[in-house]
């Protein structure tokens, strides 16, 4: 802010005005997508909004309901109540605030992008079909909350279609398609809103509304603290895990999508931190879950937002449009809303993500990626999640295992010699030396059984510099091996041990049991040592 200019204030102002109105009336419809009343997404796009901009590790970060939350929440409230919803927010912000704090913000990168895009497919999935409903106007006779039984109902009460809502819901749909081919600055979302209103308004057409179905208001935002209890704080925490990770993989995809744009650096732990701050405060002022927001923050940069003054006119633009407009959103078609999150679940859905990786990706990847895409949709985003990490940890493990290896070491007089190894040594006669590449854990603990496979030897020596990890099943094994050429009275030398599997031995008590002087830095010193035992071997033989 140090050469904050009069050119960048407007530009921030003016960018902030516009991603206002572009949020005005997406708030709207992913708040009732999310089964809450139209002003809860306008409350979060403030609170929550404002906080982002205020706190965040990136500067030009918008922050708002988003499409990914809308499933998740229309859940919570349908089992627990608006209060299950509020509990689940706050605890899911702690949880953010904490992973913040103890610098998780770069782990959160290890989250297979195949089950990120299936869960973000799947949502999009979930979405369209929830809104089929407004869109053509059908009168359901059950309220289904599962999208496979909303599926079925869509089905059986097909019959019921309301040509009208059908026509503004295309009339909306055509506008938001070819309306950003003219003019990308007005928002389509908001021109669709307005043409679909007067439609509505104006030919008296009996089409569902926001007023008709929702009781809006033009109120503040209330300051409300749920009641707390032990057993309700257990029976949501998975809720307010799946928030938080949601809500971090996507600000985290946000904040790098705009440092693309603006050619910076995000502070991830930070973004964290803000973005717990902001569901916390958006839960305590009658809001929903929050994140950053792709679209909007890339409208901010487009628009010549630089700083986070563009993210908090945002939210206060928001709320005088709340506090003065309000009650003339209660004149929106559903069939309209309806519309606008149809373009939303095609914009968030990545089919060409999915496109590239069903032609590029292994089966394996291929699979976890259609698992959490059919779970998210039949299930819910926690189960799907959860299998799909179970999948993909299980193939990577697999895959690791595959590629960890032993293999002997020859002599540099041997005819089968690899030219191509410069780092072959004369290894001692009675000297078996053995080369493990590849982290050692327990899928991969059977691959060195065989090191032994020759007791004629007086010395085996082990050379550890590709191992990068060990864990307590890959020192087991490796104390299998010292144990079995104890019996055999060969000694055990090992080369070259890096940094954790060093600390994983020495923790386990495994360096004392060997000794520390047969463990050598070097393949060179390593050599020298068996060269010294079988020495003193054969001296001893000799009396």
């Amino acid at each position: 802010m140090k050469n904050y200019s009069k050119g960048q204030l407007v530009n921030d102002v003016t960018a902030g005005v516009i991603v206002a109105i572009i949020a005005l009336p997406l708030s709207i419809a992913l708040a009732l997508a999310s089964g809450v009343g139209p002003e809860q997404g306008l409350y979060t796009a403030i609170v929550a909004g404002f906080i982002v901009a205020f706190l965040g590790g990136s500067r030009v970060q918008i922050a708002g309901p988003t499409a990914a939350f809308a499933t998740i929440v229309a859940g919570i409230v349908a089992t627990e109540g608006m209060e299950g919803l509020v509990i689940s927010t706050i605890m899911a912000g702690v949880i953010m605030i904490v992973m913040g704090f103890c610098r998780f913000g770069a782990l959160i990168k290890y989250i297979p992008g195949t089950i990120t895009s299936g869960f973000t497919f799947g949502i999009a999935v979930t979405i369209l079909i929830g809104q089929i409903k407004d869109f053509f106007g059908l009168t359901f006779k059950n309220s289904p909350v599962e999208t496979v039984d909303k599926v079925k109902e869509i089905v059986l009460c097909f019959g019921s279609l309301n040509p009208q809502a059908l026509l503004v819901g295309a009339v909306s749909l055509a506008i938001l398609i070819f309306w950003p081919k003219k003019l990308e600055k007005i928002p389509a979302s908001l021109i669709a809103v307005i043409v679909g209103s007067v439609m509505v308004g104006v030919l008296d057409m009996k089409v569902n509304t926001i007023g008709s179905l929702y009781k809006v208001s033009k109120d503040l935002p209330p300051f409300t603290v749920p009641h707390f209890t032990f057993a309700r704080v257990r029976a949501l925490l998975p809720n307010a895990f799946t928030i938080a990770i949601l809500a971090a993989v996507e600000s985290l995809l946000s904040c790098v999508v705009a440092d693309g744009m603006i050619g910076s650096k995000h502070r991830s732990n930070m973004e964290l931190i803000a973005q717990g701050a902001a569901n916390i405060g958006s839960a305590l002022f009658g809001g929903i879950p929050a994140t950053g927001a792709i679209a909007r923050t890339a409208a901010n940069v487009k628009n010549g937002g630089r700083t986070p003054i563009a993210g908090m006119v945002h939210s206060v633009v928001v709320l005088i449009i709340l506090c003065l407009l309000m009650d003339k959103a209660s004149l929106i078609p559903m069939p309209t809303i309806a519309a606008i999150l149809f373009v939303v679940a095609y914009n968030m859905c990545g089919w060409r993500n999915i496109r590239n990786t069903i032609k590029t990706a292994p089966k394996s990847d291929i699979a976890v990626l259609f698992v959490t895409l059919v779970f998210t949709v039949v299930f819910d985003l926690v189960v799907a999640i959860g299998v799909g990490m179970v999948m993909a940890s299980l193939l990577f493990m697999k895959r690791m295992a595959d590629v960890t290896e032993a293999h002997a070491w020859v002599d540099v007089d041997d005819e089968d010699t690899d030219p191509d190894n410069i780092l072959l040594k004369k290894i001692p006669k009675n000297t078996r030396v053995f080369e493990i590449n590849g982290p050692m854990f327990f899928a991969a603990a059977d691959k060195y059984s065989y090191m032994l496979s020759d007791e004629n030897i007086d010395v085996l020596c082990i050379r550890m510099r590709n191992v990068p990890a060990i864990d307590a099943a890959g020192v087991e094994a490796l104390m299998g091996i010292v144990k079995r050429c104890e019996k055999n009275n060969v000694k055990v030398i090992f080369s070259h041990v890096n940094e954790q599997p060093m600390h994983a031995m020495e923790k386990a008590g495994f360096i004392e049991h060997v000794g520390k002087e047969n463990f050598c830095d070097h393949i060179d010193t390593a050599l020298l040592r068996a060269e010294a035992i079988e020495n003193s071997i054969v001296a001893a033989s000799a009396k």
